[in-house]
């Protein structure tokens, strides 16, 4: 019914008015396991009994049909949108996936009701719906505040007295993650150093829980709360958390640095070089510093500047990987382990400065890369002795 109402009145070209009997609320979503709903989720959601509609507004939308999806995706450049739903559909996928949904009433008079409407409606046109997405900064909850800025901004008080501690944006992301995860290790990885300055108050409102935080901690002008009403209107089903540790990055990685121990020992005891150990850790380290690369200065992605990561995953060790497949090295390779050594010292550095803070996981990875680097060079100078 709602549809075939907005269609008649779209049409029309008429201004769709809200009776008084219309409410306004924001929607916001639980967690899950899948990545791409980690952090929750928010809308708005428009009732009116006497007009018959009961339908969301949701900022989070992509088309995974759109021209090149995965290129743009990973590159930053996939427009989000705007869409509208029933009610009812809206809330089905979130029943299947078992994920909780808070609604928060807002106190609204009518002229701002309708004037919420008119500015979704019009962010609906097909010149308007489209935005470029941003993690931190323009996703589907920071739309949530910044609509309400725009449409009713000056009558509005916000309260940040309930933030007690002045966070970053990583450990604002950390709140949602599990430290032995793979999505975890990779989000520490391939962001960098730019989400490791603190966040200012309202910049919390990247994660739609800090939305339904601030929310129930903004007035309006007459010092009556925004929110008149909150009520959990889904609630989730016991879930049983799967997590084998045979499957963690902390079993692979600590496995990882055995492995590279005990490889290089029998190296040193026996005076000889395992060529395919050394491609390994080349090879995966120069992949992954391309990528890091790749994220910083190929992308639209603002989240993934300045990543120091680049300073033990170095580029071109996917070079160098071929190189050490040969049983005669070159000179220059000393030069350039010593190079990796001195890189590794400085990430430390950051680390310990805080100016970028890494996967405590990566622990395992540069005690490896240490311990191997340390011996390569060893053996290069006992082998010219």
């Amino acid at each position: 019914m709602f549809a075939l109402f907005f269609s008649i009145v779209n049409n029309a070209q008429k201004k769709i008015e809200l009776s008084p009997l219309s409410k306004i609320s924001v929607l916001t979503i639980g967690t899950e396991e899948e990545l791409s709903s980690k952090f929750g989720h928010s809308a708005f959601r428009i009732q009116d009994p006497t007009l018959g509609i009961d339908v969301t507004y949701n900022y989070g939308m992509f088309d995974f049909n759109a021209p090149n999806f995965y290129l743009k995706f990973t590159t930053g450049k996939l427009p989000y949108r705007l869409a509208r739903h029933s009610f009812d559909n809206f809330m089905y996928s979130y029943k299947i996936e078992n994920r909780w949904v808070k609604e928060q009433m807002l106190n609204l008079n009518l002229k701002e009701k309708n004037a919420l409407l008119q500015f979704l409606e019009n962010n609906l046109l097909p010149e308007n719906k489209y935005y470029k997405y941003d993690f931190l900064f323009d996703n589907c909850a920071t739309k949530i505040p910044d609509v309400l800025k725009k449409v009713v901004g000056e009558n509005l008080k916000p309260s940040y007295n309930h933030l007690k501690n002045q966070s970053s944006f990583r450990e604002l992301i950390h709140i949602s993650l599990e430290t032995n995860e793979w999505s975890t290790f990779g989000i520490d990885l391939a962001l960098g150093s730019v989400i490791d300055k603190k966040a200012a108050p309202e910049e919390y409102q990247f994660l739609p829980i800090y939305v339904y935080h601030q929310l129930e901690h903004t007035s309006k002008k007459d010092n009556t709360p925004l929110v008149s009403k909150t009520e959990m209107i889904l609630k989730t089903k016991e879930k049983e958390k799967t997590n084998v540790f045979i499957l963690s990055p902390f079993f692979w990685f600590g496995l990882f640095f055995i492995l590279v121990t005990a490889l290089t020992i029998k190296d040193y005891s026996t005076n000889k070089r395992t060529k395919w150990l050394d491609f390994i850790i080349f090879f995966s380290t120069g992949i992954a510093g391309i990528l890091i690369l790749f994220l910083w200065l190929g992308t639209d992605h603002n989240a993934t500047a300045w990543n120091f990561n680049i300073l033990w995953a170095f580029p071109f060790n996917l070079y160098v990987a071929f190189v050490f497949r040969k049983n005669n090295l070159p000179n220059w390779v000393k030069i350039y382990l010593i190079t990796l050594l001195s890189l590794i010292l400085i990430s430390l550095f950051i680390w310990a400065a805080k100016i970028q803070i890494f996967s405590i996981i990566i622990v395992f990875v540069l005690l490896s890369l240490v311990i191997r680097y340390l011996y390569l060079l060893f053996h290069l100078r006992r082998r010219n002795d």
